[in-house]
């Protein structure tokens, strides 16, 4: 097998993926650099003539691929270490997320104008595929399909036309992501529907998702956001990177306690790459503020992106995001810490308020941003619970969110407000 792979990004070759014993090299293409729009894979790897070695090349690649279980499987299907993230990427690197796609020297990428190459499924095959995917992960090793992301979740592209729902093949690009029930975790398809259903009823921009159920089997239709269709019709990418990724970071090291970026970090990439900042500083402001209340305690740097769509950077919209601090069994430390805390029931005001500082804001300005969320989530979490057309009225885990928001709504708004609050707790330990 060869050892070297041809990155494009959208139509066009811009470098070289290499493995020289063992280790991950990375060499944009002198043609590529010449050309006048020529722009960086990512953040971390600025257009330059010199190669990038393993350590600065493997956090982009190897973010690109499937993580933990879902990876040793993936190699086991194909004969390979877990830990070769070039193998895996010469397999699966066909469709992954943002613009870019590997190919073996000499193969030419497919041109939009042949048409989608997309395998259409029964019901019946739909339900075979998700029986399939905890044993097959993004169905590797299926003729024609080379698909690949990020994460630990099982999840798979697919094409969706608001009716029937397809696989895409021979380097078509996929429209959405199907994310089936999370083994272990009771109706996680409710409660990520419901979360992210949430998130756009207080215009937060999340990616857009739709709760959808084939012979009673539920599942999540997330619509890809670095997908776009063009007048004709074709489905297009959009390149878009992870903030670990944009930050040099590794996958395995994406959590802030094994190292991985902190709050700070990902407000200072913001700042530093998005222009205007100011307006995607404030959504990034957000999107933490919501995940702290709704209780989405896995929001590490993995789960913010941004997407390359115009002329600069801007934050990508608000995605895997569900509740689990509703789970008992589930970790009560947040992914990235408030001020010094990882627990949330030890968030006081200081803690907001060294926050605010670490990342760059006003005090004032993000105690009202807070206040005004934990004043408007719960009324906003009962209305969309109650409103006719969603799946969640009813539903026992969406009842057990919405109880766990009224909770940390209440307790924030008692902690800004009323000083007394402040001094009962500053006997704790500092954790």
């Amino acid at each position: 097998m060869a050892h070297e792979l041809e990155v494009w990004l959208f139509t066009d070759r811009v470098g070289t993926l290499a493995l020289v014993e063992g280790r991950l090299n990375f060499c944009y293409a002198p043609g590529w650099l010449s050309q006048p729009n020529a722009v960086a894979l990512s953040a971390s790897l600025p257009l330059q003539a010199e190669p990038f070695d393993d350590r600065k090349t493997r956090p982009f690649f190897a973010g690109l691929l499937p993580e933990g279980q879902m990876r040793r499987l993936i190699a086991q299907q194909f004969q390979v270490s877990g830990q070769n993230d070039f193998a895996l990427l010469g397999h699966i690197g066909g469709e992954c997320a943002g613009a870019v796609t590997f190919l073996e020297p000499g193969q030419l990428l497919p041109s939009p104008t042949q048409g989608d190459d997309v395998q259409w499924l029964s019901d019946e095959e739909v339900i075979a595929i998700l029986d399939e995917l905890p044993r097959r992960p993004m169905l590797a090793g299926f003729d024609g399909l080379r698909l690949s992301l990020a994460g630990a979740q099982d999840k798979l592209p697919v094409v969706f036309d608001g009716g029937r729902l397809g696989l895409p093949r021979n380097g078509t690009p996929s429209s959405h992501i199907l994310k089936p029930a999370i083994h272990a975790v009771e109706d996680s398809v409710a409660n990520e529907g419901f979360c992210l259903a949430l998130a756009d009823a207080l215009q937060l921009k999340p990616a857009k998702s739709k709760v959808h159920a084939i012979l009673n089997r539920p599942f999540l239709l997330v619509e890809r956001y670095d997908r776009i269709a063009d007048a004709q019709g074709n489905r297009l990418r959009l390149h878009q990177e992870d903030f670990c990724q944009a930050l040099g970071v590794v996958p395995e090291m994406k959590y802030q306690n094994e190292g991985g970026p902190d709050l700070a970090q990902c407000f200072d990439l913001v700042r530093r790459i998005t222009r205007p900042s100011a307006p995607q500083v404030l959504r990034l402001f957000d999107y933490v503020i919501f995940n702290a209340l709704i209780g989405n305690h896995d929001a590490h740097a993995k789960n913010f992106s941004l997407l390359y769509s115009g002329e600069t950077p801007v934050l990508a919209p608000f995605y895997d995001t569900l509740s689990t601090a509703v789970y008992p069994t589930l970790t009560p430390k947040m992914a990235m810490k408030i001020g010094s805390k990882y627990k949330f029931s030890e968030v006081q005001a200081r803690h907001w308020d060294q926050f605010a500082e670490n990342t760059g804001l006003a005090k004032a300005q993000a105690k009202r941003r807070i206040l005004e969320l934990a004043k408007s989530l719960p009324p906003t979490a009962r209305e969309l619970q109650s409103t006719h057309g969603h799946s969640f009225a009813g539903n026992a885990v969406v009842e057990r969110i919405i109880a766990l928001i009224e909770q940390r709504c209440a307790l924030t708004i008692r902690r800004l407000t009323d000083p007394a609050t402040e001094s009962e707790d500053a006997t704790e330990p500092s954790s």
